[in-house]
């Protein structure tokens, strides 16, 4: 997730307020101040007496010409660089962004923040943000903790399903609420994932638990944020995971437990273009995929020819990153 640090320098109490309360991961102050914002709240502090000290673990530096972003890149991986932009020239960032991570960009506004966290793409990792107003803090966080790139999504088609004994499967309770047509990108191989529904409905059966997904097994790969990937049994409470909505824009949504019950289970078999995607499945009827116009369908009433929205990717992963090689799944 990016990050928004808030600069407090000098101290002002209901700005370190406003940080805390809105979720910065960060605030800058000055030596001594620590103590008042532990005092609010849990808070990492960027300060001489902070959790990271200027100078060791944070290096600032002004980009004003090519020299100073040559200097920039010879500064140690290990340090977080925060940049500091003249004139808001692009060209410097993205040279240091093809180069290295752990980027930090000063700014001062939402939007200044948006073009921050979209160069090359994949954007600084975060943003220092220097502006003085409550206000604008809760803006900029709420927008950069709201901010995850979408997802292609394609139809697939329903081949066949197979009941397929007992298993374990892994229902998967975040902190936040999701709305029809949102759920967790699901399946047997870390190359193809199902957009499997959340328990946001309601049926006669059982009431609405909109914050769940009920996942599949738990050898089953989940696509995380930053393009991860994760078995369903390494899932832990805290773990940030990617709510995927039918249209592929994302989420991020936080783990508060995971469920691992033995279930009777169905195995779903589909096709993209010949090729073979798949994944188990509760065999219940509030189990759902979903289909290219948003709705969700049960497995209790999915059939070979029905479409459903999948996610495909090429190559493999090595521990959960996405990695360049010839790899088979079967």
């Amino acid at each position: 997730m990016k990050q928004v640090w808030v600069q407090i320098q000098p101290w002002d109490k209901a700005l370190a307020i406003a940080a805390i309360e809105s979720g910065a991961d960060a605030v800058v102050v000055d030596a001594g101040v620590t103590p008042k914002i532990k005092s609010l709240g849990r808070m990492t502090t960027v300060a001489a007496d902070g959790d990271l000290v200027p100078g060791r673990d944070v290096q600032r530096l002004e980009i004003a010409s090519k020299a100073d972003e040559q200097r920039a890149a010879t500064v140690p991986r290990a340090v977080i660089l925060w940049l500091a932009l003249k004139d808001w020239a692009i060209i410097p960032l993205e040279n240091l962004l093809a180069q290295r991570d752990r980027l930090m960009a000063e700014i001062a506004t939402a939007e200044q923040a948006r073009t921050m966290l979209g160069v090359l793409e994949k954007g600084v990792d975060g943003v220092v943000l220097t502006a003085r107003a409550p206000d604008e803090v809760r803006k900029v966080i709420a927008l950069v903790h709201g901010l995850s790139p979408s997802v292609e999504l394609v139809a697939a088609t329903i081949t066949r399903i197979e009941p397929s004994g007992m298993g374990d499967r892994v229902c998967i309770d975040t902190c936040s609420a999701m709305t029809i047509g949102q759920g967790m990108l699901v399946g047997n191989t870390s190359s193809a994932f199902f957009l499997v529904h959340s328990e946001s409905l309601e049926n006669p059966y059982v009431a609405a638990r909109p914050f769940r997904v009920n996942a599949s097994a738990v050898h089953a790969y989940l696509l995380r944020p930053g393009n991860k990937t994760a078995y369903l049994s390494d899932l832990r409470t805290g773990d940030d995971v990617l709510v995927v909505d039918s249209r592929g824009q994302t989420t991020i949504a936080n783990i508060g437990r995971c469920k691992v019950e033995r279930r009777p289970m169905l195995l779903v078999f589909a096709e993209v273009n010949g090729r073979e995607l798949s994944i188990y499945l509760q065999n219940a009827e509030t189990i759902n995929l979903v289909t290219p116009d948003g709705k969700p369908v049960s497995v209790a009433r999915l059939k070979p020819g029905d479409k459903v929205l999948a996610h495909l990717e090429a190559g493999g992963r090595h521990f959960g990153l996405k990695i360049d090689e010839t790899l088979v799944e079967r």
